[in-house]
């Protein structure tokens, strides 16, 4: 991965809400993306409010063209009312609708977690850190998207030949 990284441009949009855990998946994002070859100034943090401000400020992002993906990092604990629901369900639809709008890659990178205990442990690096998890999908996605964009231009056939020669190939 790291050889293709070098000039990938990153945006970050993270929570402020529940900060022991948004710092620490910030931190192992960033720290994944520069491992993977990512030049720390073509790393963009963007700090929001809380996760349901996510969506908006990854779209923006998105739609700047100054990003060729952006991840979306925070944390969502359950607590004794229907909020969690709420939030949980609007920040990942949210991403989901900001990604299909932009067609940029846009990585959910939210802990949805039940308790406090929980999120520091996939937010612990010496575990499983969603926010590195979350900066290797940006890469992988950011590859798969320039892989679709120069499919059928490596051919003066275009990519319906190739259509063509893999059925010629299933009939015989």
């Amino acid at each position: 991965m790291s050889d293709c990284s070098e000039g990938f441009r990153i945006g970050i949009v993270a929570a402020k809400f529940n900060q022991q855990v948004t710092n620490k998946l910030v931190n192992a994002c960033v720290n994944t993306l520069t491992a993977h070859g990512v030049r720390k100034e073509n790393i963009n943090v963007l700090r929001v409010p809380g996760a349901f401000e996510i969506p908006l400020v990854a779209r923006a992002m998105a739609k700047s063209g100054r990003f060729d993906a952006i991840v979306c990092l925070g944390a969502v604990i359950r607590g004794d009312t229907p909020h969690f629901e709420y939030i949980s369900a609007e920040v990942s639809r949210g991403i989901g609708r900001a990604a299909l709008d932009t067609d940029i890659p846009i990585i959910f990178g939210v802990l949805t977690t039940e308790t406090v205990a929980q999120a520091v442990v996939r937010a612990d690096t010496k575990k499983f850190n969603r926010g590195g998890e979350a900066a290797k999908s940006a890469i992988e996605m950011v590859m798969v998207m320039r892989r679709v964009k120069t499919m059928g231009q490596h051919s003066d056939a275009g990519p319906s030949a190739g259509l063509r020669q893999a059925a010629r190939r299933l009939a015989k």
